[in-house]
């Protein structure tokens, strides 16, 4: 049914902010809910965005949903230092960057995605985090807010969040540990050994825990249901859970060309600032030391140096590397292209050895 899509007209919200919503009790508004059934993560952020901008946010919105695995980086964050790219290209994992600010989080079906969209005088991060542990509440779990952005259950963080303000709206989304599985968590993400210290703790795998091992009970579905319910509660209104699936959204062209946008690699990678990198090898020919400069996610200064007795591996890496895209498949590229050229200059045994560095 196209109606219940119809999003439009949207609403002018007022030029002066009010702080009508306060974490009043007694706060009663129009809501609307939102479910997706897809687990595809580009399509979950592009359809964010996309109640984000064209919604009819003059009333309290909720978003669930959750992803294949996945890691999602913060608008500003460095994939090459969040993550462990080449474990995630061989375990299928996507990467995505997301329009709000924070830290890297990584996703599977073992995780749910709340959002709460509003009007920015009916934002508030503190209220939609009780709603969250009012419904884990019904479970028997005891969960509060710490900090600016977690929910933790005895001192294990079982939610993280971030938010955005743009204009006169805003949203809160964040994560829920139901079943995720934490091994990967730990093995995907590079979390900055400073950030471990400073919160008293050796990993990121010793600081959350699943809501599953609290309650068997907890899967997505039961937590859904509770999230919602609590939702109609806080606001005091009902209304009809909209079913977002590929089946519909892919007909929404704004919504696909977003959708576009965040699966482009200039937007994951190339929005990367510049930052440097080095490596160093022992390979049977000789030790390889590379420096990398680079900027908006390609290769933009090279220094390599070697001992080795095939001084036009080195020659070729300092001439060849400079704007090739740094990931995985951008060095298997250049490899390839320097041992080609090794070819046509005649050097077959340099070119085999070039080969040993894919």
């Amino acid at each position: 049914d196209r109606n219940m899509f119809r999003l439009l007209p949207r609403r002018k919200f007022p030029t002066k902010i009010h702080r009508n919503y306060s974490s009043d009790p007694n706060i009663e508004c129009e809501t609307q809910v939102y479910k997706s059934t897809t687990f595809d993560p580009m399509f979950n952020l592009a359809t964010e965005d996309w109640i984000f901008n064209e919604g009819d946010l003059s009333k309290q919105t909720l978003f669930l949903w959750r992803n294949s695995p996945t890691v999602i980086i913060g608008r500003h964050q460095n994939p090459w230092k969040e993550c462990h790219l080449q474990k995630m290209e061989e375990d299928n994992v996507t990467l995505a960057r997301r329009h709000s600010g924070g830290g890297a989080v990584f996703q599977d079906l073992g995780n749910t995605c709340f959002t709460f969209l509003s009007p920015l005088n009916g934002y508030d991060r503190t209220r939609n985090s009780l709603i969250i542990c009012r419904a884990l509440e019904k479970f028997g779990i005891k969960a509060a807010p710490s900090g600016r952005n977690d929910i933790e259950v005895d001192g294990f963080k079982i939610s993280g969040s971030a938010f955005r303000i743009q204009g006169m709206k805003a949203f809160h989304h964040g994560t829920l540990l139901i079943n995720v599985n934490l091994d990967a968590l730990a093995g995907y993400l590079n979390v900055n050994k400073a950030k471990l210290q400073s919160k008293g703790i050796q990993s990121v795998r010793s600081r959350v825990k699943n809501l599953s091992e609290m309650n068997p009970a907890v899967d997505h579905v039961t937590l859904s249901d509770a999230i919602v319910e609590e939702f109609f509660q806080t606001y005091k209104h009902r209304s009809s859970i909209v079913t977002l699936n590929n089946d519909v959204l892919k007909n929404i062209s704004t919504l696909n060309d977003q959708y576009e946008a965040l699966k482009d690699w200039n937007w994951r990678f190339g929005q990367t600032p510049k930052f440097q990198n080095n490596f160093e090898h022992r390979f049977p020919w000789g030790i390889i030391d590379i420096h990398l400069d680079v900027a908006n996610g390609v290769i933009s200064k090279v220094a390599a140096y070697s001992d080795t007795l095939y001084p036009k591996i080195v020659e070729k890496i300092n001439s060849e590397f400079v704007g090739t895209a740094y990931d995985r498949k951008g060095m298997m590229d250049v490899s390839r292209r320097i041992a080609a050229a090794l070819q046509r200059d005649g050097d077959e045994e340099a070119a085999k050895l070039i080969q040993e560095m894919e």
